[in-house]
């Protein structure tokens, strides 16, 4: 009887004994009396049986069972960890079979290529076999990408012995079509070295490295020179900071993940900067889909934290201010918290002190690329650019010849400018939040750190500081090369001297209207409003309540724009679904204070299908009180539609017991509101010109108009302060006037009124309302001095006012339309 017809025989028994005993995951082959004598058989008889068991494996149906599938895969595992004489026919029948059904579950396909290592050792049969090698490779590839996909691949290529041409797991999504070109680029003896890097990257697996992928990566970064790794890293990495609408292959995700390793041991500034923007993008929320690479952007996180110097901690600050879902800011905040203590100082110190200066002096640095050169100059929070050519004459843009040659330099430029840019913005949003912790320093340390920073000196020199010594207090700002008082006075200042921020909260109406006009007078424009900033004093309808405040209730917000605010702002807060459950309300912890703020809101739906969109969230929010609690008392929850908010005593907690509102320090209850001014003010549907009709089904109808032509809110009432004393230094003073809530503007067809809290416009004698979208049809401010950034309505109101006073010149179909005029048309 041959050894084929034998191994049938075996392998039928073996079935039906495992059909009958119920073979389970616990169960071992030998536990079977069929299995215990195929493991005691010739070991021809074994190689035949695995042979059949390919051939003609057990099928799921009315003849083997699942216990029979499960039993074959713990016989094959077994056999194939011996050391059987396999000849050149019995390696390639067994790799044909693999190729043909490799995936089939049933099968140890690694276990089996492991045990083909042996005879592919040989020379002669390796060489017979690399076809049927070669065609099992490209099966595998095809696969959907896993961890053991990868693992299955390495031991392909090792059984080729190292021969075969690299190939990279390189999936075709937007990030793979970018980088595959680069691969081309590379010089041939450093492609080698850059491809046994990516294939080890491609096999990163897990949250975090494991030492001994850390240890093999040296062995794979040694060959590449430093220079030459770093470029590489940025490029590849760079090219996933692109902003595309699709999530990564896993595949790609998995290569990213390792090349961001890969950055941890490398002190570059500008390969942080890199993973900085990286982590950002992975973190951004691809509309309906989620974020697009969260593993990408928390290995670059892990990264950071990680990397020699203090670049790394510099970017984690910039993540954090540019990240806005709360589970994600956990661990940004985590890592930040490692950092600093790895480096010995705290928090504030190291954000202080990892702010990259980018080479500048006195906010501006020259690059040459080829001939002519280009002058970087920090202006507020942007970034100018101005060309010189050979000669050194100015130039509105690159030359030809540049633009030609220099490719690869005018995108390095890019890349520098948009990391001052990006860096500037953090800073921004760092120092104006400084109040709240109420942060101090030595003059020298502050002169050091802000005056005399290359980047952040930008920022700090248009702001008003507080200088005390002793019981002397003064106020300054820095001016012609001084710090100087409202009166353009020198201050005399002691090493002794504590510098804090200052906030007008702690001033006179006096010395803030002081300094309000000193800016003018001096058309110095602030990073954020500082001296025009709103201050929010207790009224008495909050004496009344108590222990809340009403002043924003009964609002209608947008809810993803008020989410995206709110967490940029510093707060913590959840999207509502529509769906039986309960959420806390937004939330901003003060631990300065040992306070926390709550902001109540609920999900606003009269109609699912309008109201919520296809992933079951509301798209709309009403507003309800503002409280404060001490930091660690219980959270306050309410059900997703509504139904008001109770403690959740009913977990075993105590009841919350929210603080008197006068018991709330006067600058922590300004900031708080001035926030939620802030979020009002921009998610508000009142804002939306197009929502005249009520938006869905008409059902705000009445809050839209109260909104939009409604009393003004307090920032409402410093745009209106600002544009009385702005309006007379304009071109259109002539036509336009504050007349209570609006701007008037008298154009030559008709008289427009611009509410100075939405934006939205009136047109007398009937108050007919006229819609001007912004961004499309808005004129422009010309170059006009504001006295502080960030405000976007200002500049809406401003625009609409410039293109309302020319109203003849109008040839806007959608507006002249409105204001009963028909379109010019040049002849």
């Amino acid at each position: 009887m041959s050894y084929t017809t034998q191994a049938h025989e075996l392998l039928t028994a073996f079935y039906h004994e495992a059909d009958q005993r119920n073979y389970s995951w616990d169960m071992k082959p030998a536990e079977l009396e069929t299995a215990r004598s195929l493991l005691q058989a010739n070991p021809l008889l074994q190689i035949a049986v695995l042979r059949v068991a390919l051939e003609q494996p057990p099928r799921h149906d009315h003849h083997y069972s699942w216990h029979a599938q499960r039993a074959v895969q713990g016989l094959l595992s077994q056999l194939c960890k011996r050391h059987l004489p396999y000849t050149l026919e019995d390696t390639q029948v067994l790799l044909r079979m693999l190729q043909q059904d490799y995936r089939h579950y049933y099968l140890p396909s690694q276990a089996l290529l492991r045990a083909l290592s042996r005879p592919l050792a040989n020379p002669e049969i390796l060489a017979a076999c690399r076809p049927h090698i070669e065609g099992l490779r490209e099966a595998v590839s095809s696969y959907y990408s896993s961890a053991d996909q990868r693992r299955q691949l390495k031991l392909i290529d090792d059984l080729l012995g190292g021969q075969q041409e690299r190939v990279i797991p390189l999936r075709p999504d937007a990030w793979g079509k970018q980088v595959e070109p680069l691969l081309h680029e590379i010089e041939p003896q450093t492609q080698e070295h850059w491809l046994a890097l990516l294939q080890h990257c491609a096999a990163a697996n897990g949250s975090t490295p494991t030492n001994k992928w850390l240890a093999e990566t040296k062995r794979y970064i040694e060959p590449l020179e430093h220079e030459t790794c770093v470029k590489l890293l940025c490029e590849w990495i760079g090219a996933f900071c692109k902003k595309y609408d699709e999530r990564l292959e896993e595949e790609n995700a998995n290569l990213l993940k390792g090349l961001a390793w890969c950055c941890m041991e490398l002190e570059d500034e500008h390969l942080a900067a890199i993973l900085g923007d990286a982590a950002i993008e992975g973190y951004r929320k691809l509309p309906g889909i989620g974020p697009r690479a969260p593993r990408v952007a928390g290995a670059c996180i892990y990264a950071l934290k990680n990397m020699p110097g203090l670049d790394g901690a510099a970017q984690l600050e910039r993540v954090r201010l540019n990240t806005k879902q709360a589970t994600f800011l956990k661990g940004i905040e985590a890592a930040l918290d490692e950092a600093a203590r790895r480096a010995s100082m705290s928090r504030e110190d190291m954000e202080e002190l990892t702010v990259p200066t980018f080479e500048l002096q006195e906010g501006c640095r020259s690059v040459f690329i080829g001939e002519a050169s280009v002058e970087l100059r920090v202006v507020g929070a942007r970034v100018q650019l101005q060309w010189f050519n050979a000669a050194g004459k100015p130039c509105k843009a690159a030359p030809a010849n540049v633009k030609r040659d220099q490719k690869q330099a005018l995108k390095d430029l890019k890349r520098l400018s948009d990391d001052m840019v990006h860096m500037l913005t953090a800073q921004r949003e760092r120092i104006e939040r400084l109040p709240l912790i109420e942060r101090t320093w030595p003059l020298t340390t502050w002169r050091k750190r802000y005056l005399e920073h290359p980047l952040v000196g930008s920022i700090a020199r248009h702001l008003i500081w507080r200088f005390t010594d002793g019981e002397r207090i003064c106020t300054g700002i820095w001016h012609e090369g001084h710090l100087v008082d409202m009166h353009d006075q020198p201050l005399q200042l002691t090493d002794e001297t504590i510098v804090t921020l200052w906030h007008p909260v702690f001033s006179t109406a006096e010395e803030v209207l002081a300094w309000r006009e000193w800016l003018e007078q001096h058309t110095i424009t602030q990073p954020f409003k500082q001296a025009h900033r709103e201050v929010y004093l207790l009224t008495d309808a909050e004496r009344n309540t108590r222990v809340y405040s009403n002043r924003f209730a009964a609002h209608i917000l947008r809810q993803h724009q008020f989410n995206s605010l709110a967490i940029g702002r510093g707060w913590r807060n959840k999207l509502r679904l529509a769906v039986d459950d309960s959420y806390p309300p937004a939330t901003l912890s003060l631990s300065h204070w040992g306070l926390r703020a709550e902001f109540w809101v609920e999900g606003a739906s009269d109609n699912y299908e309008t109201d919520v969109n296809d992933t079951g969230t509301y798209l709309y929010l009403t507003t309800d009180q503002v409280r404060f609690y001490e930091i660690d008392a219980p959270e306050n929850y309410a059900h997703a539609s509504g139904g008001g908010y109770i403690s959740n005593s009913w977990r075993g907690d105590d009841t919350a017991v929210p603080l008197a509102l006068d018991q709330v320090p006067p600058l922590v209850f300004s900031e708080v509101l001035r926030d939620i001014d802030l979020f009002v003010g921009v998610a508000s549907v009142g804002n939306d010109p197009t929502w005249q009709d009520g938006g869905p089904e008409g059902q705000y109808r009445d809050y839209w108009q109260s909104y939009s032509f409604g009393e003004l809110s307090a920032t409402a009432e410093t745009r209106k302060q600002i544009l009385e004393r702005l309006i007379p230094r304009l071109s259109l003073a002539q036509r336009c006037h504050i007349e209570g809530r609006f701007l008037k503007v008298h154009g030559d067809l008709r008289t427009y009124k611009i509410h100075l809290g939405s934006g939205n416009i009136l047109m007398e004698p009937n108050d007919q309302y006229l819609c001007i979208v912004p961004g499309r049809s808005v004129g422009t401010t010309q170059d006009l001095y504001l006295p502080f950034e960030g405000d976007t309505v200002l500049a809406i109101i401003l625009s609409k006012a410039f293109l309302l006073a020319e109203d003849t010149k109008i040839t806007d179909p959608t507006i002249t339309s409105q204001i009963g005029k028909r379109k010019i048309t040049l002849s």
